[in-house]
């Protein structure tokens, strides 16, 4: 089985009008908007008869006899705009009110606040987009209240006059974003601070979703050994690790073995950052495909990966399938992720994607391939 499977980008209003994965309203027609969390798709919807009921256009349009009807998350008119429909992801323990990707929230940022309305926005967007792409892929999404001890959950902070400042990180399944980080000058400052080529509110939240789909998808399993003979031994004092990498600087070598300068700093990391680089390439890929860009007609001339660069993994797996629909996409990557970073170039921006694939950080990310899958 490949899963390359992702939400929809894009999708037609009842009116014709194109709508993206954010909106909540057609601005053609006026009609409301809402994504469909286990559909993956934007819906039009249609007053139910109950009132803040809604029903999707395209069961009015069906011989359906009974239609499932929708409440709109509490936050569609709140300062986080969220377009999600409650449906029956959320079990009797979650907040009935709530989307699922609002549920997850443990704490949200003090909205009196200057600026902080604005932040929370763009962070619960980027966090949607998170996870619609978590559950087109087929991982479990639980909220805390489902699932107390392995549930996911999310605290949004910014920093208060007398308080420590937050920083972005996971610990036991609860991610913490520093909402500073949705500032754009805020994130370049510390970009260069950090001599990072690349740093986004998006990619904030694939990676920390990294560690803690490696708590719930590694440790404690077969897969163990393998990760560790791929990434290391992640039992190595951890706080040592970054002490050395800040102080220190990434090994001489790493851009033949890791994704990122960080990815070098710990095992953990490493998965971590190879997780987001893998959440990255299928969800530009899948965009790029539904707006019809094929990337191997792109005329762009790259040096394939192989088959035979995963033939040395130890759990190099049997099913050619799972491979090769793998080394297809990962080349269709390379190729079209080179023409968006000549684009960036050609608007005088940084590169899209300032990095480059090894052999190395390939097998890596073959293995959250497999363990996905």
């Amino acid at each position: 089985m490949i899963l390359f499977s992702s939400y929809s980008h894009r999708q037609l209003c009842q009116c014709g009008q194109v709508v993206f994965f954010d909106n909540s309203v057609c601005l053609r027609c006026g009609s409301a908007l809402g994504f469909h969390p286990e559909q993956g798709q934007l819906q039009s919807l249609v007053p139910a008869e109950q009132a803040g009921r809604w029903v999707l256009q395209t069961d009015c349009d069906s011989d359906k006899t009974v239609i499932a009807s929708y409440r709109r998350c509490a936050n569609v008119d709140s300062a986080a705009q969220c377009n999600w429909l409650v449906t029956g992801s959320l079990d009797q323990d979650s907040p009935a009110d709530l989307c699922l990707a609002c549920a997850t929230n443990i704490t949200i940022p003090d909205l009196s606040q200057s600026g902080n309305p604005d932040y929370w926005r763009l962070c619960e967007l980027a966090k949607r987009r998170l996870i619609a792409q978590l559950l087109m892929l087929g991982l479990p999404v639980k909220t805390r209240q489902m699932d107390p001890q392995k549930g996911l959950g999310f605290e949004l902070l910014r920093w208060q006059p007398g308080e420590d400042a937050p920083v972005t990180g996971h610990k036991a399944g609860v991610i913490t974003i520093d909402i500073a980080e949705a500032d754009p000058a805020f994130r370049e400052q510390i970009r260069q601070q950090m001599q990072e080529p690349y740093r986004t509110l998006l990619g904030h939240f694939r990676h920390e979703s990294g560690h803690y789909y490696w708590d719930l998808l590694i440790r404690d399993t077969n897969w163990l050994p393998v990760y560790r003979s791929l990434f290391g031994d992640e039992r190595q004092d951890y706080t040592a690790a970054l002490q050395n990498h800040y102080n220190v600087g990434p090994p001489a070598d790493w851009q033949s073995h890791y994704i990122s300068s960080y990815a070098a700093s710990h095992p953990w990391e490493d998965w971590a950052e190879t997780w987001a680089h893998y959440l990255h390439m299928t969800d530009t890929l899948s965009a790029a495909e539904q707006f019809g860009i094929a990337a191997d007609a792109l005329s762009i001339q790259t040096d394939p990966f192989t088959q035979q660069d995963l033939a040395e993994l130890p759990f190099h797996m049997a099913d050619s399938e799972l491979s090769d629909g793998f080394m297809q996409k990962v080349n269709q990557w390379v190729r079209l992720s080179s023409v968006l970073n000549v684009l960036a170039r050609s608007m005088g921006q940084p590169d899209s994607y300032p990095f480059v694939l090894t052999v190395d950080s390939l097998r890596k990310m073959y293995l959250v391939h497999s363990v996905i899958s």
